[in-house]
């Protein structure tokens, strides 16, 4: 016989108070004081700063550039790097962050996750120590900002088919091209702009102003609508070659920067989950329905029961995510398999949200409808649902389904 297991009294205690229904896991205990720190303060700025003005923005189709200063005043702009101006955060205080800029908007974290992400690392990774000197304090105190140029209106999933070009001409390079679906394209001060060479692919710092290259926005969006998005127009731009990446060569280098973007937004994405979800509950229990409140019904208790387990599982996995990260281990594929799982379940939570709502929840009075619209975007940028699945599939099976 196996002897009795016997458990101490320790163990035994009942929990005496329940943990915040969005946090169900206590995950929030698992960070550090520095995380918790700015993740309060982030909070407080967003519900501050944000929260009064975003819907105007979002109904005008106008981005929020008087947050900007704020922004970069509380560190957060290239806070992941080391260096040159930059906070030098942990991975997880960079997701906590981008968690609670996304509970105010997407625009707003993609705004972060573009500077600091997508146009700051790939100079600080890939650039010279001169570029960096020029560009990285300005970038990260708000005063220069940046974009990346890698989509193409025909190379939008596979950027190998990317058909800008860039050719020497003396000791200086000629580009020509196009790029699309491009955040904060025509109010950056600088664009990383990625053109194919007879050497491979190569990274270039293009300076606005710069004669033949233009940006317009795209118009008539539906998704979005608080974050600039543009084309890029490169008629026979000239540059130095000191305006050339040096470390920078092949497909390498702009997917790198992108997987530090996916990481971002999957902690982002869980920012406006929690947001539709708050919502959905406040709105249940005080909307009476045949005579009691919304949230006393089995089908309403359903849906948010499914909110709060996909939370909870989205915040296991981020928070796991950031610890192989910070500890120099994560891999790609978890990258993959975090953004897609993430955006999906929290693209779930805001439509099943949205349900509860009803009809007021087709309305900006309520944040739901512009999470919602916000998150087909997410779906779809910093590499499609699909294209991570494939991802996904070959690690799994190690066959390419790509082609």
């Amino acid at each position: 016989m196996h002897p009795m297991v016997t458990t101490s009294p320790q163990s035994r205690k009942s929990v005496s108070t329940l943990p915040n229904f969005t946090d169900l896991y206590a995950v929030d205990e698992l960070l550090g004081d520095d995380e918790r720190l700015i993740r309060d303060t982030v909070r407080a700025f967003v519900r501050k700063r944000a929260l009064p003005v975003i819907d105007e923005h979002f109904e005008a189709g106008t981005f929020p550039h008087e947050l900007v200063d704020g922004i970069a005043q509380l560190g957060l702009l290239g806070m992941h790097l080391d260096g040159y101006g930059c906070a030098g955060a942990s991975a997880l205080a960079y997701g906590v962050a981008c968690e609670e800029l996304e509970a105010g908007d997407s625009g707003l974290r993609s705004f972060v996750s573009v500077q600091g992400s997508l146009a700051m690392f790939p100079i600080w990774a890939y650039g010279s120590e001169e570029q960096k000197q020029r560009y990285l304090p300005e970038m990260a105190a708000g005063r220069m900002i940046g974009c990346f140029g890698l989509t193409e209106s025909d190379a939008g999933s596979d950027p190998a088919s990317m058909q800008t070009r860039a050719h020497l001409d003396g000791d200086d390079w000629i580009i020509s091209g196009s790029k699309m679906w491009i955040t904060n394209g025509s109010i950056a001060d600088v664009a990383v702009v990625w053109a194919r060479t007879e050497s491979g692919i190569r990274g270039f710092l293009i300076d606005k102003g710069t004669p033949g290259f233009t940006a317009s926005d795209v118009h008539r969006k539906l998704s979005l609508r608080a974050s600039v998005t543009s084309e890029l127009h490169l008629d026979s731009v000239r540059v130095s070659a000191g305006q050339m990446l040096p470390e920078a060569q092949g497909l390498r280098a702009p997917l790198s920067c992108l997987n530090e973007a996916r990481y971002g937004i999957s902690w982002g994405a869980l920012g406006a989950a929690r947001a539709c979800f708050e919502s959905a509950v406040e709105y249940s229990k005080t909307r009476l329905v045949f005579g009691k409140p919304l949230a006393g019904y089995q089908l309403t208790q359903l849906k948010l029961a499914e909110m709060a387990t996909r939370l909870v599982q989205g915040r296991l996995v981020t928070w796991r995510l950031s610890q192989l990260k910070d500890a120099g281990q994560a891999h790609p594929v978890q990258v993959s398999l975090a953004k897609r799982a993430n955006v999906r379940l929290a693209l779930d939570i805001a439509r099943e949200a949205r349900t509860i709502l009803g009809a007021n929840g087709i309305t900006l009075e309520y944040p739901v409808i512009r999470h919602m619209t916000n998150l087909e975007s997410v779906l779809t940028y910093e590499g499609t649902e699909e294209v991570h699945t494939l991802i996904l599939g070959k690690a799994i099976t190690g066959e390419d389904a790509f082609g």
